[in-house]
């Protein structure tokens, strides 16, 4: 079983005390509760020198049974609870890596960058597939990250790990190998813009021919556009399609 210890280490451990000004902090928590409320995301914040949870949203998608006060009050140990234990190996060993990647960057490109990787929560005899996808919200004078923001969602993939790191503005994004232990760059997706119109207006729950008439083009048209998708996206369903289009970040 990983101690909570095992999640922080030199590379995500802030050592010298930030400014702990109460009204940054209490601003930042509403915002990010009122995008939760807004949006009805599973979001929570990680403060890095106190290695505790800041704020967690009330959304039962993650909480494996918890309210969200008893999740903030585990903290890390949630995931010691509720993780497989051969994937807490693999969330210590991206918290090692990938903070080390986001290092590498200055502290503006830092403020662009997000990483996303997927793992099971068990709840009981339940298991569910989710992603989680992280940046940072403040850094320290140093340039470490203090506080992280971090969204839950439940996963497009099948299997644990394909973890990315992205960069806004950049259309190739980061792999990294459990194997090699390494980041690999690799070739964004491109949507042609009709393409990415469809995800977008199925997304909003328009059927194919709404989308038709909508976009002015031919339902055959239309199928093409989510054909190609479908095939640049490596998915096999418009569900999958959506998500894999956010995560890359295409809407």
């Amino acid at each position: 079983m990983t101690d909570v210890k095992d999640f922080f280490i030199a590379s995500n451990t802030v050592r010298n005390a930030p400014d702990y000004d109460s009204k940054v902090l209490s601003t930042l928590i509403h915002t990010v509760e009122a995008f939760a409320r807004v949006t009805y995301q599973s979001v929570y914040l990680i403060d890095y020198y106190k290695q505790e949870f800041l704020y967690v949203s009330d959304n039962p998608l993650f909480l494996c049974g918890h309210t969200a006060k008893e999740v903030k009050e585990l903290g890390y140990s949630f995931y010691s609870k509720h993780v497989p234990e051969e994937e807490q190996k693999m969330l210590v060993e991206l918290n090692s890596s990938g903070f080390k990647f986001f290092d590498t960057f200055d502290d503006v490109d830092k403020y662009q960058c997000s990483m996303s990787y997927h793992f099971h929560l068990n709840s009981g005899a339940k298991s569910k597939l989710i992603n989680h996808q992280l940046t940072p919200i403040l850094l320290t004078d140093e340039g470490k990250i203090w506080i992280g923001m971090c969204v839950v969602s439940l996963s497009s993939y099948k299997t644990v790990g394909h973890v990315e790191f992205h960069k806004k503005g950049l259309c190739n994004y980061w792999r990294y190998s459990f194997e090699s232990h390494w980041w690999k760059e690799c070739k964004g997706v491109l949507l042609k813009e009709e393409e990415i119109e469809v995800l977008r207006l199925s997304a909003a729950g328009l059927t194919m021919t709404e989308i038709s008439d909508r976009m002015c083009r031919s339902l055959d048209t239309i199928k093409f556009y989510k054909r190609h998708a479908f095939e640049k996206l490596v998915v096999a369903n418009i569900t999958e399609a959506i998500s894999r289009a956010t995560l890359n970040k295409l809407f």
